[in-house]
């Protein structure tokens, strides 16, 4: 109604301050009585700071709670590796980390025996060398005019270097035994001396060397089958080119055969007898398990560290092969000692590397296809105390 004292806004208006009561004080003015803004407190002594509010209690940031034990984060990595399925960069980076935590029993135990097998070659051309003579002249060759000792000298020195050769790969079968019981120990975060790698092979040894012996003969006796078919056709027939034939074909279809089986049923067996109680031929069974489903992956990694180890070994022993070469050319009367320690020295080398890589490599390799196919993982985290067994 016009006039009315209370009238309502325009639509759209901001609405109307209430109205104030007479005497009251305005909207946001302090209450009667109260200082003036700035001014001191109520009874506070005149130059007397004002009390400062008390500040709230701080409060601590909020506390997380940690990862259960063997879930997450390192505790999934008590030793050299992750236990969970490896890649190929965890199975490197693993057998490198084996080797750099327990050198004397991986590098050392192959020096070792690598060092003692050479020692009788050594010794052998040695004495030769000063008592005898090398029966060879200064272009390096045998001396058609050697006498019967030199002659005896020359086959002793070559027999006794193929001995100590052979020796030292007897020696780095056992090498390889170990270096499984140390992969094994450092995937749960534990270090082996070379004695304890040792010990570890108790009751296994004769089992390692019959395996060895086993695979070595069947392999030739295979190879040989082989080559005695293509040299039977080539005597009956005569016909060049029908034996020429056969032999692509028999290198075509056998390489291929043999290397199939050598890795459904040799490349995992050396792990397998070492960490498991089985025997030899349990142990050949134990790897065509293992390997069911998982033939290339073996293969590809097997052939990849072949390359990274033969490249390897090349380099550490090639100097000293030539070096002995050119070192036994120069002095002749010395030519089979001179040649024999520089073939001794680049074994030692080439050993040192080649024998422990490979086999933490393959060691790997198994424990990574039984933690595929066994849940294998669980059973290394129970060993390594991060969960309860």
């Amino acid at each position: 109604m016009t006039g009315s004292p209370h009238q309502f806004p325009p639509p759209g208006a901001p609405p109307p301050e209430e109205l104030a009561a007479p005497g009251a004080p305005p909207p946001g003015a302090p209450p009667p009585g109260a200082p003036p803004p700035g001014a001191p407190p109520l009874g506070a002594a005149v130059g007397q700071a004002p009390p400062h509010a008390p500040h709230a209690p701080y409060a601590p940031p909020p506390s997380y709670a940690a990862p259960p034990l063997g879930m997450l984060g390192a505790a999934h990595k008590p030793g050299a590796i992750p236990l969970r399925p490896l890649t190929l960069g965890s199975m490197y980076d693993g057998a490198f980390r084996i080797i750099r935590f327990n050198p004397k029993a991986t590098v050392g135990a192959a020096v070792l025996v690598t060092a003692v097998a050479m020692i009788l070659p050594i010794a052998v051309s040695a004495v030769l060398a000063f008592t005898v003579g090398s029966g060879v002249n200064s272009s390096g060759e045998i001396d058609e005019d050697a006498s019967t000792a030199e002659a005896l000298a020359v086959l002793g020195s070559l027999g006794s270097l193929l001995i100590g050769t052979y020796a030292a790969q007897i020696g780095i079968i056992f090498v390889t035994g170990m270096v499984a019981h140390v992969t094994h120990a450092a995937a749960v975060g534990r270090r082996l001396t070379l004695a304890e790698a040792w010990a570890a092979t108790h009751g296994k040894r004769w089992r390692l060397i019959g395996q060895a012996v086993l695979v070595g003969v069947t392999s030739l006796v295979a190879i040989g089958l082989l080559v005695g078919v293509v040299v039977l056709v080539a005597v009956v027939t005569g016909d060049a080119l029908l034996t020429v034939l056969l032999a692509l074909a028999v290198a075509g279809g056998g390489i291929p055969l043999l290397v199939w089986l050598w890795i459904k049923l040799v490349f995992l067996a050396t792990p397998a007898l070492m960490l498991e109680p089985i025997g030899v031929f349990a142990s050949f069974g134990r790897n065509w398990r293992l390997s069911v489903g998982q033939f290339w992956r073996i293969l590809g990694i097997g052939l990849l560290t072949l390359l990274i180890v033969g490249v390897a070994g090349s380099i550490l022993s090639t100097p000293f092969a030539f070096g002995s070469q050119i070192g036994a050319a120069l002095v002749p009367e010395y030519f089979f000692l001179i040649l024999t320690v520089g073939q001794a020295i680049g074994l030692v080398l080439q050993n040192a590397f080649v024998a422990p890589f490979t086999a933490a490599v393959t060691s790997l390799q198994y424990l990574d296809q039984r933690m595929r196919k066994e849940a294998y993982d669980v059973e290394l985290m129970r060993e390594a105390g991060l969960i309860p067994r």
